[in-house]
């Protein structure tokens, strides 16, 4: 096995010992569930955090190569991109500086009423080539929203990098807008 898979094996691992439970759930997205995926115990987790860095900035080296782009910086809606985007930028850099740094940055749900007035903070400029991340998706409305701030404030968006697909036609919304979708793992995955 390598490095990848290894790490990969070891996430999932972790994501289900830590954030996969079963019952009766409400979804953000108003929808019942049997199943609940709730990332931040994986996502700030220490252990979960360094290999999902290493896991998700693979994928994201691996379609921007594919797709001929460089990326300067990953981020998404808040609060799940944000420990997500931070692992990224940090697994970047232990990556040595010949394969680049990319930086992170967080999608506020509305812009700041004080200051600059700005929605998205921390390592974003205008004309960035970002990765737009969501540690789950469902219907993809969030993410969604997040790529519309990025937009809005001059960055372009390359692709879209998730968590967990929960394939529930989230993956489709996002692509039929325009926006590739890569995940680190899919519900049937988590649920095999």
């Amino acid at each position: 096995m390598s490095d990848f898979e290894n790490d990969r094996a070891a996430l999932m691992a972790v994501i289900k010992e830590k954030s996969f439970a079963t019952g009766e759930f409400t979804l953000a997205s108003g929808k019942k569930s049997s199943y609940y995926i709730d990332c931040r115990l994986t996502t700030l987790d220490p252990r979960g955090a360094t290999l999902l860095g290493r896991v998700l900035l693979h994928r994201i080296r691996e379609e921007a190569r594919a797709r001929g782009v460089a990326i300067d910086a990953v981020g998404g809606l808040t609060m799940g991109a944000d420990p997500i985007a931070v692992a990224i930028a940090i697994a970047s850099h232990l990556g040595g500086a010949d394969t680049g740094e990319i930086q992170a940055f967080c999608v506020r749900k509305e812009p700041k009423a004080h200051g600059k007035g700005k929605q998205v903070e921390g390592n974003f400029a205008a004309g960035n080539t970002v990765v737009a991340l969501d540690d789950v998706i469902t219907t993809g409305g969030s993410t969604l929203q997040a790529i519309e701030a990025i937009e809005r404030e001059g960055g372009k968006v390359a692709f879209v990098a998730v968590l967990v697909d929960r394939q529930e036609g989230g993956r489709e919304t996002i692509e039929k807008a325009g926006y590739p979708v890569i995940s680190a793992f899919t519900r049937d995955e988590l649920l095999a």
